[in-house]
C-alpha cells in the first residue's frame, strides 16, 4: 500500500491501446492508483475509443492522435484535472504524428512523449534526428523556465551499454547509434536532466522493450528505451521505481515511479 501523499507516475507504450485493453491493461492501470499515466502508441483515433473502458470515471483523459489511422498517438490519464493541457509541439510535421501531449499541474508539467523510431527505413531515422535536434532548444528553455518538467515516454534510444542486452551487435542499429547515445549524454550531462530510473536503480538487466522476434522476452534480451526524464527538482523527490513485467500488455513494459510530492488538483 503506497502512502497517499506520494505521486505515482506510470509511462507505458501500449503498442495499440485497444490491443492492450483486451489484455487487461486498464484493469491493471486502475489498480495502481497512479496520479498520471502517460501512454504512447495508442494507434487509435479518439472517435474509435467510445467504449467506457477507455474513459474510467476516476480519470480525466486526453488524447493527441496521429492523422494516420492506426499509427503513433499519445495520451494522458490524470486522476486530477490539469490546469492546462498542451496538444503537440507546434511543429505540424511532428504534431500530425501525435507524439507530444503535456498536462500542467501548478508548477509541474508532465509530458507523454513518443520519439520516432528510425528502425524501419533511413528516411525515418532522418525524421528522428531532426526531432532530436529541434528539441534541444526547447529542452533548454524548459530547464531555464523555473518550472519542473517530467518527460515520460518511449524515447526509442538505449543510452548506455547497461541499457541493452546485446550492445555489441546493435551499435549500428537505430536506437543505439553513437549519435543517439551522444544526444542522451547531452540531455543528462549538459542540459542537466535526470534519468529518474537510473538515479534509483543502477543494476543490470533492467529493460522496458523486447523484440517480438525470437525468444527475446523469455531470454530477457531487452532494451531500456522508456524513461521518466526530469528536471532536478522533481527528480530529487523520486523515492521508488519498478518495471512491471508480471503480465504483458505489449512489447513494452510499464515503468512506474513514486515521488514524494503531492500533485496539485
Amino acid at each position: 500500500m503506497r502512502v497517499s501523499e506520494f505521486m505515482r507516475i506510470i509511462t507505458a507504450n501500449t503498442n495499440g491501446i485497444r490491443s492492450a485493453g483486451r489484455k487487461g491493461f486498464y484493469d491493471w492501470m486502475l489498480r495502481q492508483r497512479a496520479d498520471v499515466i502517460c501512454i504512447q502508441e495508442t494507434k487509435a483515433q479518439e472517435f474509435q475509443l467510445t467504449d467506457k473502458l477507455y474513459h474510467p470515471p476516476s480519470m480525466h483523459v486526453f488524447f493527441h492522435d496521429a492523422d494516420k489511422k492506426g499509427y503513433s498517438g499519445v495520451a494522458l490519464y490524470c486522476r486530477h484535472q490539469p490546469d492546462k493541457v498542451v496538444y503537440g509541439l507546434g511543429w505540424p510535421d511532428i504534431d500530425s504524428e501525435g507524439r507530444y501531449i503535456q498536462a500542467d499541474f501548478g508548477n509541474l508539467s508532465i509530458i507523454s512523449l513518443y520519439m520516432p523510431s528510425g528502425s524501419s527505413k533511413e528516411e525515418r531515422q532522418v525524421v528522428k534526428y531532426d526531432m532530436m535536434e529541434r528539441m534541444k532548444p526547447l529542452l533548454l528553455e524548459m530547464q531555464a523556465s523555473g518550472r519542473e518538467y517530467l518527460i515520460c515516454g518511449d524515447w526509442n534510444i538505449a543510452h548506455k551499454k547497461i541499457d541493452i542486452k546485446n550492445w555489441r551487435s546493435n551499435q549500428k542499429n537505430s536506437g543505439f547509434l553513437p549519435e543517439e547515445r551522444a544526444w542522451m549524454d547531452w540531455l543528462i550531462d549538459e542540459a542537466g536532466y535526470v534519468d529518474v530510473f537510473r538515479q534509483l536503480e543502477p543494476g543490470e538487466d533492467q529493460y522496458t522493450w523486447w523484440s517480438n522476434r525470437g525468444r527475446a522476452w523469455e531470454n530477457n534480451t531487452g532494451w531500456r528505451i522508456d524513461y521518466q526524464i526530469a528536471t532536478p527538482g522533481i527528480a530529487s523527490k523520486a523515492e521508488a521505481t519498478s518495471i512491471y513485467k508480471k503480465k504483458r500488455f505489449s512489447d513494452h513494459a510499464p515503468l512506474i515511479v513514486d515521488y514524494d510530492y503531492q500533485l496539485a488538483g
